[in-house]
């Protein structure tokens, strides 16, 4: 644990802590909302992730708009979460500050968490990949067909086709095309990775920590779960990849008892995922 984030309030002005997140300890386990704010978000999720795979799955596919449109579209549906979340905290007297954990202001404490994140998000990636080909390869097994490899027309290897997947054809979808989608999606993908950190391993990790008593592997593993299933639109493979993912990133948010690194590592990674997909589509490679 890095020692920057020990440090009590009041100690140094360069390393005062924003606000202190509840001890994980097992004498506290109220729960931070009531249970039915909380059943009403997971529907409400579920709900958003269900008409995404209706809307990209029906017989003429997504209808989709123009991306500045749906970079606002999210962008709202966003902050109406952070809303809802701040609305259910308010009901038993939380801020919702207290969700972002112990996070220190010194540079020092930044540079170290942005550190982690980096490293986190290569092994994440290196793990969820060595997932993937085990996915494929058990998918390949249960249909008796052989794993799929295309090629160019010399017979070399080349990327899929991203109309044959729907995770890669939701990317590439919304990839920007342009310097005003590009300054767009980069502001995104910052909302959107503070915005889902703090509803899923912020409010729901805790809230399904505190409903099993304290034991952490529950907010993990249910936290990741629904996590998951908000991706319905990119298919199964992807609601399974991003469900390991959604733990990854809890573990990480235990690891370092605030939720910072995880910021830093998922708006990095949906940014990147964006903008590689928008470089190879321009250079015809998509």
């Amino acid at each position: 644990m890095d020692s920057t984030n020990e440090q009590p309030m009041g100690a140094d002005p360069g390393t005062q802590l924003l606000n202190f997140s509840p001890d994980p300890s097992p004498t506290q386990q109220a729960p931070i909302a009531p249970m039915w704010h909380t059943v009403l978000l997971i529907l409400a999720i579920v709900s958003v992730s269900w008409l995404g795979f209706v809307r990209h799955n029906g017989p003429h596919g997504a209808v989709v708009a123009g991306r500045l449109e749906t970079y606002a579209t999210t962008a709202i549906l966003e902050l109406v979460l952070i809303g809802w979340v701040a609305f259910g905290l308010k009901l038993r007297g939380i801020q919702l500050r207290s969700l972002f954990g112990k996070v220190s202001i010194s540079l020092k404490a930044v540079v170290v968490d942005f550190g982690i994140a980096i490293v986190f998000w290569i092994l994440s990636m290196m793990a969820l990949a060595t997932v993937a080909m085990m996915w494929i390869s058990i998918e390949s097994w249960i249909t008796h067909k052989p794993i799929p490899v295309q090629t160019d027309k010399n017979g070399r290897p080349t990327m899929a086709n991203p109309a044959d997947d729907r995770a890669a054809k939701a990317v590439v979808q919304l990839a920007p095309e342009n310097a005003r989608e590009i300054a767009a999606w980069l502001m995104l993908c910052m909302l959107v990775g503070v915005a889902e950190e703090l509803v899923f391993r912020g409010y729901l990790q805790t809230q399904f920590t505190a409903w099993a008593k304290g034991a952490a592997a529950a907010g993990v593993v249910f936290s990741a779960i629904v996590f998951g299933a908000a991706h319905g639109y990119e298919g199964a493979r992807a609601m399974f990849m991003l469900t390991i993912f959604g733990a990854f990133f809890s573990l990480l948010a235990l690891f370092r008892r605030n939720l910072r690194a995880g910021i830093f590592a998922h708006s990095w990674h949906d940014a990147f995922a964006g903008l590689a997909v928008a470089l190879l589509h321009a250079r015809h490679v998509l």
